[in-house]
């Protein structure tokens, strides 16, 4: 299927905040065939079979896009990353890690909902070291290192299993970040027919703006925009909790709030 304007954006997004390694490691999944179709399929079975929102390529590029903005914020704040502080690895290694696992979280959606993180581990799994063989051929060590890595943050996603990583942390919350009324957008054309879970879309298509940006007090901030109070649903049991679940979180102020009126502070 060809790629659609908003993924090439992402897509493009992605690309000018990377060089050297990172960038050729994005490129090279970017026009991988089998990525390719796994997010296309995971997006229908999540929409069309399920009637849930976007889990394809836009969302895992969107959530990567998430994760690179705070990395880069923690970086510049001078943040060493879980394989620098270890002195197992560099921060374009880190780098590296996160953009993976952001780009292939969410691949069990083709199989199902429920528990697709581990569904989507089996499915990366062999995509990870075909990876890995491409960029670190020769250093078997690197390549457990990052494997490991890549299916923390791949494990961790959903915040239901305690992680331990920024690295980790950071795809975690970057997809918690992608819930702008956009990606309830299909779902609510398809049907108005009243289903479970409907709350995730009707509150999600609230959410007007998620802005990731430099914090005042500290590295990270993180406010969400709305058009209606309903919106405070993706805030308070989506996004918090995987921020409160993270390890990124000592470096995030969180705000939310309806348009023209006092944001809330959550951190």
């Amino acid at each position: 299927m060809p790629k659609s304007t908003k993924e090439i954006h992402l897509e493009n997004k992605i690309k000018e905040r990377l060089s050297n390694k990172p960038l050729a490691v994005v490129e090279y999944i970017f026009n991988d065939k089998e990525i390719e179709a796994y997010h296309e399929y995971a997006n229908i079975v999540s929409i069309k079979r399920l009637g849930y929102n976007d889990h394809g390529p836009v969302h895992m590029k969107k959530a990567a896009l998430n994760s690179l903005i705070m990395f880069d914020l923690l970086a510049n704040a001078g943040i060493k990353f879980n394989l620098e502080k270890e002195e197992i690895g560099t921060i374009e290694d880190s780098k590296i890690a996160v953009l993976v696992s952001a780009l292939l979280h969410d691949l069990g959606m083709s199989i199902a909902r429920e528990n697709h993180e581990y569904m989507s581990i089996n499915l990366a799994i062999p995509i990870i070291e075909r990876i890995l063989e491409q960029f670190y051929h020769q250093n078997i060590f690197k390549k457990v290192i990052l494997k490991s890595l890549i299916v923390e943050g791949i494990f961790g996603h959903m915040a239901t299993q305690k992680i331990h990583s920024l690295e980790a942390g950071l795809v975690l919350i970057g997809d918690g970040c992608d819930m702008e009324k956009g990606r309830a957008r299909i779902t609510t054309m398809l049907s108005n027919e009243p289903r479970v879970g409907d709350i995730h879309k009707y509150s999600s298509r609230a959410i007007q703006k998620v802005r990731i940006t430099k914090g005042e007090k500290k590295p990270i901030k993180i406010l969400v925009e709305m058009s209606q109070s309903v919106g405070f649903f993706q805030v308070e049991e989506v996004l918090f909790p995987k921020i409160a679940s993270s390890p990124v979180k000592p470096y995030i102020e969180l705000l939310a709030g309806v348009k023209d009126r006092e944001l809330k502070k959550y951190l």
